[in-house]
């Protein structure tokens, strides 16, 4: 197989994802792909070939190795061009990657995610207020998402920032707007260019009177060489924080309370005691990612791989939501939602020297979000159907527009 054989369209309007993916899937673990402004690439979709693709030494991130952007023929405004430019982590390999990852790590440390616990247990707490307080004035009907799923995460990465409140609601339609796949070229561009500022006047601010934030740590963390990030450096390392913070998490919310209402026995299964928490989290990742397609890696020479060539300099596409129901990895009833499930591994924080820092605040969020959820609304449903739900465009992001619930009575048939 080449790039240029059989390449199938990414459609960002399309329905199911998973009905997308399994078609796409069918082709093979590996198949080439045509994004949004015509640029081919690659898309890697099974669990054994993508966990090979995440490790691989011959794999790179750096976007100097991606040939059309650096031949010019990637359209002005694209927009993944965020992706495939932003200094920081993930455009950084090897001894550059680790210099970043090493810097962002001494700041964004686990005893720094812990100590959040109490924050966001008032944080949840909090929203559960005023959903409830949403559906009382919407005829017993609110949308989950807009009030509990999304200010959640925005509130988080504002605190561990240092973020002002008054700033919030602008970052995260920054957020929004940078991993949209969909916009006009000016669109991306204003959204690129205004998170960049907006995060510039924060390190600035941050600079002048330094807090015990995430920001001001990142300032001043330097690693065995004495070294610091750069400017440049400072702020993807923020971008990416306030994106993969955000965005994730509050598709991952929204995934599993959509996966529960859909699956009450599965939802007893939690509520008797029989399941955890952590088990929802975990098999949501896997049955339902927060991310459809990741940008990009390239290879560094033509790859073969399960039978397909990835050849040198394509951009690749990292297929987590289709691998996490990859029937090869995951057995017959990998469709299946399934919290008491074995084996529920999954590769939707990555693999390799790329996996997220940032996948223990996200299970601690999305646990800690779920488990108050259904203990303050236990027969919580959705106000319409499932295949009624709109879904998000783009194929980044994997979720919702809105999850329309009741609170109070089951809504709508249920499935075990």
């Amino acid at each position: 197989m080449t790039l240029h054989s059989q390449a199938r369209r990414l459609d960002v309007a399309a329905g199911c994802p998973h009905a997308r993916n399994a078609a796409l899937l069918s082709r093979g673990a590996v198949t080439p792909v045509v994004m949004p402004g015509g640029v081919e690439g690659i898309a890697v979709l099974g669990h054994h070939a993508l966990k090979t693709l995440l490790a691989h030494p011959d794999v790179a991130k750096d976007p100097r190795h991606f040939t059309a952007l650096r031949e010019g023929r990637v359209p002005d405004g694209w927009p993944l061009t965020t992706f495939a430019t932003v200094p920081g982590m993930n455009t950084a390999d090897g001894a550059d990657h680790r210099r970043l990852r090493t810097l962002v790590g001494k700041a964004f440390t686990p005893r720094r995610v812990a100590a959040l616990r109490p924050r966001i247990a008032a944080a949840v707490d909090r929203l559960l207020d005023e959903l409830e307080r949403a559906a009382r004035t919407g005829d017993g009907v609110a949308d989950l998402r807009a009030h509990f799923a999304m200010p959640l995460p925005v509130s988080v990465v504002c605190h561990l920032l240092g973020v002002d409140a008054a700033h919030a609601a602008r970052l995260r339609h920054l957020s929004n707007q940078v991993v949209s796949t969909h916009l006009a070229p000016a669109q991306v561009r204003a959204a690129n260019d205004g998170m960049a500022a907006l995060l510039a006047d924060l390190a600035a601010a941050r600079a002048a009177d330094p807090g015990d934030d995430l920001a001001s740590a990142l300032l001043v963390a330097r690693d065995e060489d004495g070294d610091r990030l750069s400017p440049d450096e400072l702020i993807g390392a923020m971008m990416l924080l306030v994106v993969a913070g955000h965005e994730t998490t509050l598709d991952l919310i929204t995934n599993a309370v959509r996966a529960l209402c859909a699956h009450r026995g599965q939802l007893a299964l939690v509520q008797a005691g029989d399941a955890s928490w952590s088990d929802v989290v975990e098999e949501t990742l896997r049955w339902d990612s927060p991310v459809s397609y990741f940008p990009f890696r390239y290879a560094t020479r033509d790859l073969a791989l399960e039978g397909a060539v990835i050849p040198a300099g394509a951009p690749v596409l990292a297929g987590y939501s289709a691998a996490g129901r990859d029937a090869a990895a995951h057995g017959p009833d990998a469709d299946r939602f399934d919290v008491l499930r074995d084996d529920k591994r999954h590769l939707s924080f990555g693999h390799g020297a790329h996996f997220c820092l940032g996948a223990p605040l996200a299970r601690l969020e999305a646990a800690l979000a779920l488990r108050a959820l259904f203990t303050r609304f236990p027969d919580l449903d959705l106000a319409i159907r499932e295949e009624d739900l709109e879904r998000h465009p783009g194929f980044v992001g994997n979720s919702v527009r809105e999850l329309p619930v009741r609170l109070e009575e089951a809504a709508m048939p249920r499935t075990s």
